[in-house]
């Protein structure tokens, strides 16, 4: 009788630990992480702008939580992205420089999901920017071979590039390989609405019915140019419309935490590359069923370094306690913060200050007439209701990040010549040399248009944020020299 009342006992034992093990792991939720090209906040259309239609994110956003003030790391893709997968800035992880790739010794999150959760992880969709760039040459390609520089083959289990229209069938292959005793991550990337702007007319809303933002005035050809680029936007999420299809008809939606974010800024003046808001203030939404409260409205600010410890600590791993080469360190290398509570409706500290970092952009050499579009060194810390900007090349001329060569900045240029732009304007996008310190009141001047430093009025305030970037630059290892600070 106790040999049978014993071996009950070891059957129960046995069931309860498989019970147990399987409860934690459907405690795991997968995670697909939807990123967005040169994509600016305020264009999707849950956060009240007409310009464009979103419903399929809207949806996502009604159901789960958006946020208003998520800034990238930098205004440029390859940095973001570095940012955002390693959860500390990209000065820290030496990735200023666009053409670089991500240093083997840094670890991104999808790495820690893998080693410390047991998730099967994948990147798909547009090129992720972080295995350096494709466009520098033989040369660099050899030393890159040589180095073995390229490193997301072996940082994720499954990686395929395509084209936009291709990631369904991509996320489907995916899910096909993934081992069914695994949760996921996967990271799939879109290239709208990133140049070239070639959206089908049935997605392009009519130029003469935008309404533009005050930083930019009002050109026929910034209009055609805006159309285009709103038909973009209006194009992805149809996009991420047929990769949703995918989870739905798997059954995989009611365990998958889903983030939707976008890069960096659109491409036009004021945004891709610079150090104003459009250029890193992206939209972020965040579904999650079951946790995440339905119409979840934030605006607190939230750093790209936070997202990577965010989606960690969701998949139950401490990023205080990680791995490199055996050792295991209680030194966090991430400076990003999680704000999980927030999106449980938990008690969250926001955040005080956040930072953006401009550096080179694109693969072009230096000429003796180069532009800022291609070259420049700022930084720029931001706090609820101001901005203070550091520009280390100033002399160097304003140009926007891929659209100089369109409609709109010539016609920006003719009117400037004409002296027919704003007295705003005509200081944003064409003093020279470009001053060193910018300071912002983003309630009186959300445009980032009159420029307050040196003022006796915000001194105080101007001091601070000063201290702040400091601190933050010598705390990364900054290259640049440290801005001047100003006498309490």
């Amino acid at each position: 009788m106790k040999s049978v009342l014993l071996g009950c006992l070891m059957v129960l034992a046995v069931s309860i630990g498989v019970v147990a093990d399987a409860a934690e792991k459907s405690a795991k939720p997968n995670i697909l992480f939807l990123l967005s090209d040169d994509h600016s906040y305020p264009y999707l259309s849950t956060y009240g702008d007409h310009n464009v239609k979103t419903p399929t994110l809207d949806r996502l956003a009604a159901e789960g939580m958006k946020f208003h003030r998520f800034f990238t790391g930098a205004p440029q893709c390859v940095p973001s992205r570095a940012c955002l997968m390693t959860g500390r800035s990209p000065v820290a992880a030496k990735m200023t420089r666009f053409s670089a790739p991500l240093p083997r010794e840094e670890v991104t999150f999808p790495e820690l999901l893998r080693s410390h959760a047991s998730y099967y992880t994948g990147v798909c969709g547009r090129s992720f920017h972080l295995d350096g760039s494709a466009k520098t040459g033989a040369a660099v390609a050899r030393v890159f071979e040589k180095y073995q520089l390229k490193t997301f083959k072996d940082r994720v289990d499954f990686l395929n590039t395509c084209g936009d229209s291709a990631v369904p069938g991509i996320v489907g292959e995916f899910l096909d390989k993934k081992p069914a005793d695994k949760p996921f991550f996967l990271w799939a990337n879109f290239s709208d609405p990133h140049h070239p702007w070639d959206a089908p007319k049935e997605f392009r809303p009519d130029p003469a019915k935008l309404v533009l933002p005050p930083h930019l005035p009002d050109l026929p050809g910034l209009r055609e140019q805006l159309a285009d680029y709103f038909a973009e936007v209006n194009r992805v999420d149809r996009t991420v419309s047929r990769v949703l299809d995918v989870l739905k008809q798997r059954g995989l939606m009611d365990n998958t935490l889903i983030v939707f974010c976008g890069d960096n800024g659109m491409a036009l003046p004021h945004g891709k590359g610079s150090l104003y808001d459009p250029g890193s203030n992206v939209p972020f939404v965040v579904w999650w069923p079951g946790v995440v409260k339905a119409g979840g409205d934030s605006k607190a600010l939230i750093s790209g370094e936070d997202l990577a410890p965010t989606l960690l600590a969701a998949a139950g791993v401490d990023v205080g306690q990680t791995e490199k080469d055996g050792v295991r360190s209680t030194a966090p290398r991430m400076s990003g913060v999680s704000f999980l509570p927030l999106l449980k409706g938990e008690s969250h500290q926001p955040r005080k200050y956040l930072f953006v970092e401009r550096g080179p952009h694109g693969s072009a050499p230096v000429t003796v007439d180069i532009k800022n579009s291609g070259y420049d060194l700022s930084r720029a810390v931001r706090s609820d209701n101001y901005k203070f900007i550091y520009n280390c090349t100033p002399w160097i001329p304003y140009s926007p990040v891929d659209s100089a060569a369109g409609a709109g900045w010539k016609e920006m240029q003719a009117a400037n010549a004409a002296d027919k732009l704003t007295a705003g304007l005509k200081a944003t996008y064409f003093t020279s040399p470009r001053p060193v310190y910018e300071l912002y009141d983003l309630n009186a001047d959300p445009s980032e248009l009159k420029n307050l430093s040196g003022r006796s009025e915000v001194a105080a305030v101007e001091r601070e944020l000063r201290e702040a970037l400091t601190e933050k630059m010598i705390l990364d290892g900054d290259y640049l020299p440290l801005p001047a600070l100003l006498e309490k």
